[in-house]
Parts: structure tokens; C-alpha cells; sequence
């Protein structure tokens, strides 16, 4: 029977760990605080929002939270940011997605000083992770890292398989297991042959946001198994339930799988206040002694 990865243990335990860090800051005389803008009032977006704005008071982080009209202006948009770039109280600025269509998200995400760019997005962050040489690392990624760790020890020379290529999870996460020196096959919805690529791998890291595409035989005995997708989908019966890319219930021969809901997604939160405290902590460290 596959293990479940508990993301939610998983999560309350980094919570402890990221109140205790702040704590210590605040002896030392920082109070790490992080932004939050939320442009319109997209239903999604402000369950997330909330549910960000409250894991950030569990840990002790200030929260401050702009909420803007969905015709805000992008140039409006810019200009708040570049207040808060230059605001010292300030260590992490979160931009939710997705934004209104007339707003370019690449040129506000762009805008956010690295350093306080705490989803990692960042082309200097980006930059940093695909060279290893440290940076802030995306959300949803660290926490697939620290999910794997949980029940791989070396990864050295096995056999990765990324399912998904979008610049959020499936480029860095794919990035994050070669620096681990694991063999790296990034695949999407529109490779050929996709089920025997996938049989392959000891680990699997499905994230194409399509319900149940990884069935059963595409899993090879004793691989690890993370379900990265989310989709609210309807059964016969009338009922919404939530999904990941993965047929769990197929999969009992697998080592190791995440549930959805319950394994990365908690994590993403987890690693988002853990992202502040570490952009707090470098604003210490970056003062003169």
C-alpha cells in the first residue's frame, strides 16, 4: 500500500519552525511583514487570499493586504509596488494571480524588487535557481522539494519525470531535481508516448492541471508519486469534489503519493511565510555591523 505524504503535518510542523524564526527577528529588532495585492474580486482568489492573510498571523508575520477595484489601472498598479519596494517595513510582496486581462502581469511581477519577490518569480530569481546560486525559490516548488525529501534520502541518478511546463511549477521544480542530480525528463499534455515516459521514472511530479490523467499503469511499482493538480469537477450525482492529475485510487502500488487536497497544496502556503521570513532575515544580514 502506497505511503500518503501528510502536506498538512508537513506544513504545521514548517509553521513552528517559521514562528520560531520570527520571534527571533523580532528580539533582534525586525518584524517581518508581507504585502498582499489582490486586484478584483475573483471568488478563488480571495479564499487564497484569506487563507494566506491567516497562516501569516498564526506565525506571527504582519499582514497588510491591498485590495484594488478589477479596472484598476496598470500604471496605478506599478506605482503601488514601487512604494512598497522602497518601503523597509516591507519583506515580501505577493502579487495574487491571476490579474484582470488589461493588466501584464509579467511587467508587475517584473517590477517587484527580487529580493522582496517572495513567489520567486522574478526573471532574477529564476535566473539564480536555474544557476544555483541561491535567490528566492517559488512556493509551490520548494514545498514539492521538501514533500520528496520527506521520503527520498539520495536522489542521484534516479529517474524524475515532471508532467507540466509552466513556469510556476514544472520548469523550477524540474530545475530543483537536477540540482539534486537526479535524471530530468520534463514532459506536458502534448508529448508523444507520455504513459511509457512515465512508467519509467521513480518520481513523479504531476502538475498539467488535467483530473485523473495519471492512471494506474503509468506508474511503475516503488515510484514516488507528487499530485500537484487541482480541479473542482462535478460527479453524477451533482456533487463538486476536488481533483488532482492523478487516479489515487490506482496507484497503491506506488511507495509514496500526496492527496489532494491536503499534500502541496498546504506546503505552497507554508513555504510562501518561510519565503518572508528568509527575505526578512536577509534585510538583517545586509545591514552594516
Amino acid at each position: 500500500m502506497a505511503e500518503r505524504i501528510d502536506g498538512k503535518a508537513m506544513a504545521r510542523a514548517m509553521l513552528a519552525e517559521t514562528t520560531a524564526a520570527v520571534a527571533d527577528l523580532e528580539a533582534r529588532g525586525i518584524s517581518p511583514a508581507l504585502a498582499v495585492v489582490l486586484v478584483g474580486a475573483d471568488p478563488a482568489s480571495e479564499v487564497y487570499v484569506g487563507r494566506k492573510v491567516r497562516e501569516c498571523e498564526k506565525a506571527g508575520i504582519r499582514s497588510i493586504e491591498h485590495r484594488l477595484a478589477a479596472d484598476t489601472d496598470e500604471d496605478a498598479l506599478i506605482a503601488l509596488i514601487d512604494e512598497m519596494n522602497v518601503d523597509g517595513a516591507i519583506h515580501g510582496i505577493l502579487i495574487q494571480l491571476p490579474l484582470p486581462a488589461h493588466i501584464n502581469a509579467s511587467r508587475v511581477l517584473d517590477r517587484i524588487t527580487p529580493g522582496k519577490d517572495v513567489d520567486g518569480f522574478h526573471p532574477v530569481n529564476v535566473g539564480r535557481l536555474s544557476t544555483g546560486t541561491g535567490g528566492l525559490v517559488p512556493c509551490t516548488p520548494l514545498g514539492i522539494m521538501k514533500l520528496l525529501d520527506s521520503v527520498i534520502e539520495d536522489y542521484r541518478g534516479l529517474d524524475a519525470v515532471v508532467i507540466g511546463k509552466s513556469n510556476i511549477v514544472g520548469k523550477p521544480v524540474a530545475m530543483l531535481l537536477l540540482e539534486r542530480e537526479a535524471t530530468v525528463t520534463v514532459t506536458h499534455i502534448e508529448t508523444k508516448g507520455l504513459p511509457d515516459i512515465a512508467r519509467k521514472a521513480d518520481i513523479i511530479v504531476a502538475a498539467a492541471g488535467a483530473p485523473h490523467l495519471v492512471r494506474g499503469y503509468w506508474v511503475k511499482e516503488g515510484a514516488v508519486v507528487i499530485d500537484v493538480g487541482i480541479t473542482r469537477v462535478t460527479d453524477h450525482d451533482g456533487h463538486t469534489k476536488i481533483v488532482g492529475d492523478c487516479a489515487t485510487h490506482e496507484l497503491e502500488h506506488a511507495r509514496a503519493v500526496t492527496p489532494v487536497p491536503g499534500g502541496v497544496g498546504p506546503m505552497t502556503i507554508a513555504c510562501l511565510l518561510a519565503n518572508t521570513v528568509s527575505a526578512a532575515r536577509a534585510t538583517l544580514e545586509s545591514e552594516p555591523a
